[in-house]
């Protein structure tokens, strides 16, 4: 039997399909894996973080984060709409599961908005003013 030059490469593309998701774990080498699993883990542990007036945002970091920080071992706060100065006797780390609040700091003309889903670090002797726009439920610990 002779094959045509199109059955032939028909053959072959056939073959190749069905064959190289065999070869395709030797393909990937163990350093090439280590890179692409490590890339990966890289971007997840590096939320975008951003400082305002001396208070450290991320908005919206990885659950694997608030796991390694222990967040929901943190006591609780709640408060509604209301506005009031506050001291930070200690620094703060805080995550906001639900609310907005407008902060305003001391010495500062600019204000910014924290809401449900940032991570947020106020320090140590910091002053400022909570507007809470809408209730706020956030956890929180304090550094000693």
């Amino acid at each position: 039997m002779v094959m045509s030059h199109f059955q032939w490469n028909r053959t072959v593309i056939l073959l190749l399909v069905a064959v190289l998701p065999l070869f395709l774990p030797i393909i990937i080498t163990k350093s090439k894996l280590k890179e692409i699993i490590f890339a990966r883990s890289d971007q997840e542990q590096s939320p975008m973080a951003i400082e305002i007036c001396g208070v450290k945002i991320e908005r919206n970091p990885p659950q694997s984060r608030l796991v390694e920080l222990g967040v929901t071992a943190w006591r609780t706060w709640e408060g509604g709409p209301s506005k009031f100065p506050w001291e930070f006797t200690a620094t703060e780390t805080m995550y906001l599961l639900e609310g907005k609040v407008k902060v305003y700091v001391d010495g500062h003309d600019e204000s910014f908005e924290i809401g449900a889903g940032d991570l947020v670090v106020f320090t140590k002797g910091m002053k400022v003013t909570w507007d809470v726009t809408e209730a706020v439920k956030k956890h929180y610990s304090l550094q000693k």
